[in-house]
């Protein structure tokens, strides 16, 4: 928990508690199903919760924007990105349904009131959001294909709507078709070595109507 306080000095007294409840809940679901690696588990708050805040150094969500989490798994990035920004909405999709089985419950556990779910394709929500969340699900231009008719049109923030997209390693070849994409490394932020390869991309995507 002190490394997420280490990067993000503003919290709420009731997003610390929210963000200390999140080990105690992963563990206790994590008996049952399995969603985070057991080797993993004891570094959440590094490699799952400071990892999916990255997105926040990017991105400051305004009240009322609306994001999608494609892929979702456990809930990230979705969970500690709606801690972070409870005036924003958030849908998180996976299209495996124990995975969101505990998704609904960490959510219900954390009484947050800016998340809702679907247990699908994201192919069939029929829905535009400001932005496309997302850790490394698919190569960029799977990801592209499967979300480019969800961006919705009116622009809210500096940055343009389209996808945020948590990626490692070198990025290179997958980005060569979108020269609009811009790469944040994740170590200009944090200073951990588990960081070193880490980025955010942004690629904007243009609203088609």
């Amino acid at each position: 928990m002190e490394i997420i306080e280490k990067y993000f000095t503003d919290l709420t007294s009731e997003q610390k508690v929210q963000f200390g409840m999140l080990q105690e809940l992963y563990k206790d679901w994590n008996l049952k199903i399995n969603v985070v690696s057991r080797k993993d588990i004891d570094e959440l708050y590094l490699r799952h919760v400071l990892h999916a805040l990255g997105i926040a150094k990017v991105m400051r969500f305004k009240p009322n924007t609306k994001v999608m989490d494609v892929g979702t798994g456990g809930g990230f990035p979705g969970i500690p990105l709606a801690i972070l920004f409870p005036e924003t909405s958030f849908h998180l999709v996976d299209s495996i349904g124990k995975k969101i089985k505990v998704v609904n419950e960490v959510v219900a556990g954390l009484a947050l009131q800016n998340v809702k779910t679907t247990h699908g394709r994201v192919e069939e929500v029929d829905d535009t959001y400001d932005f496309i969340v997302s850790r490394a699900v698919a190569q960029m231009e799977t990801f592209h294909r499967w979300v480019k008719n969800k961006v919705q049109k009116k622009q809210n923030h500096d940055i343009r709507n389209g996808i945020l997209y948590l990626k490692g390693g070198d990025l290179t070849e997958e980005l060569q078709k979108f020269p609009s994409a811009v790469i944040y490394p994740l170590s200009k932020y944090f200073e951990e070595v588990f960081f070193e390869t880490k980025k955010v991309v942004h690629l904007p995507i243009k609203y088609k109507g």
